[in-house]
């Protein structure tokens, strides 16, 4: 019997590797351009991290966690989101002492046993970026602003949504409200809304039934409820946006699904992913490097799900790889094949990308597979070529062809090859 992956586990294949290439590099280029230091954080962690961080009412702690019990009887859960990881060692190994303000990204993997579905997977990616130490509105429009310009450099076209969900100070009195107002809809909420109004109530907002949110269109309104400190800040983060020429709506009845945020919180949505429509989201949480044991400092941070992104990028034209060969080089006999296996080792010693085949196959086949990796260009040696020290250059993008004199020895052809090719890129 064949062992197939894991259900919601995928195989990320050659095919696809590049796409997720492009993004990693254009993520990482961005994030240095606003001064982000990369962060590796385990995979494995303390279940009792996110159960202190995300909110042990939330579905994600109540249902989705990967959590077993090590060998020393240990809870340990696989890491459900990256926030949490990334501020444990912020404060373990106080970063806060190295410097007031600390920006911090990581990429990699993580784990929710949540329904399959298109764009969300149990093991799935995500980038997570943190700034720690402010509190400035400013700081939340340039994050916002980093994340519209990522997407804009990988072609992508989102809206941005923003909403702000108040302090420990103001929220109490519009849950509150809530909480009247959802006694007073009675049943007929469905199973989710039902449960999260006792243990999460602010979540019922967020539901995706059509059925319930008729009914939370007369719900209170929590930017009506902000103390004054609130308000300030969401009006200044709004004016940011603006000044950096930043598009966004409110939506005053988004919240987040974990429990550490305040304040700003916001969304990057697509309408092409169909009932997956967020491809980033984030927010500030001023008070979770203190609930995890570390100082009283700010913070605000987003993720964003690279299986999303790649399956937005693959909807747009087919995107090169830049690994294409920029030469495949056709041997067409043993002669030709043995001194065509030391020529494309002296290029590929030159910096250069090359091909070739081993087979012997007939030129129409090697040129066949030349063609289908996309290769720059080829060149063609046989016996008669050797004996004539020459070969047959041919340009795939445009279909011209050239003898290319082959003098000398091979290192000799390599280097000039080499020295060709990079002129003319």
């Amino acid at each position: 019997m064949t062992v197939t992956a894991l259900k919601g586990f995928k195989d990320i294949l050659p095919d696809e590797v590049h796409v997720w290439q492009r993004i990693e590099r254009i993520a990482r280029d961005i994030f240095h351009r606003f001064g982000f230091a990369e962060i590796k954080v385990p995979v494995l962690e303390k279940t009792e991290l996110f159960v202190r961080s995300i909110g042990e009412a939330t579905d994600i702690v109540e249902k989705e966690m990967y959590t077993f019990v090590d060998r020393n009887g240990a809870s340990v859960t696989m890491r459900p989101e990256g926030t949490a990881s990334v501020l444990r060692a912020f404060i373990e190994h106080g970063l806060h002492a190295k410097q007031p303000v600390n920006r911090l990204y990581t990429i990699g993997p993580m784990f929710r046993h949540e329904r399959p579905q298109k764009g969300r997977l149990r093991q799935f990616h995500q980038l997570s970026v943190e700034v720690v130490g402010t509190d400035k509105p400013s700081v939340d429009a340039e994050l916002m602003a980093m994340a519209w310009l990522l997407l804009q450099e990988l072609g992508l076209s989102v809206s941005l949504q923003i909403n702000s969900l108040g302090c420990p100070q103001c929220r109490p009195v519009f849950k509150e409200k809530l909480v009247g107002f959802l006694e007073g809809l009675g049943s007929g909420l469905c199973a989710d809304c039902e449960r999260r109004r006792h243990t999460n109530p602010l979540r019922v907002l967020d539901c995706k039934s059509e059925h319930c949110q008729q009914h939370y269109r007369q719900a209170p309104v929590i930017l009506e409820h902000l103390c004054a400190g609130c308000a300030d800040h969401f009006r200044a983060t709004t004016d940011g946006l603006v000044s950096l020429g930043i598009p966004y709506a409110v939506n005053a009845f988004m919240v987040r699904g974990l429990d550490y945020y305040t304040r700003t919180t916001f969304e990057l949505l697509t309408d092409a992913l169909g009932a997956q429509s967020a491809v980033g989201a984030g927010g500030r949480y001023d008070g979770l490097v203190q609930q995890l044991g570390g100082p009283d400092l700010p913070g605000i941070g987003f993720a964003m799900g690279v299986e999303r992104l790649v399956l937005l990028s693959s909807q747009q034209e087919a995107v090169a790889s830049g690994n294409e060969p920029e030469l495949f080089l056709v041997a067409l006999g043993e002669a030709a094949l043995a001194t065509g296996l030391r020529l494309v080792h002296g290029l590929r010693s030159c910096g250069l990308r090359v091909a070739m085949d081993h087979e012997g196959r007939s030129l129409k086949s090697q040129m066949k597979q030349a063609d289908k990796l996309r290769a720059r260009r080829t060149l063609i040696i046989g016996d008669n070529e050797l004996a004539a020290g020459a070969g047959l250059l041919k340009d795939m993008l445009v279909g011209s062809q050239e003898t290319l004199p082959l003098p000398g020895e091979v290192a000799a052809w390599s280097a000039a090859l080499a020295s060709r090719f990079r002129q003319e890129q």
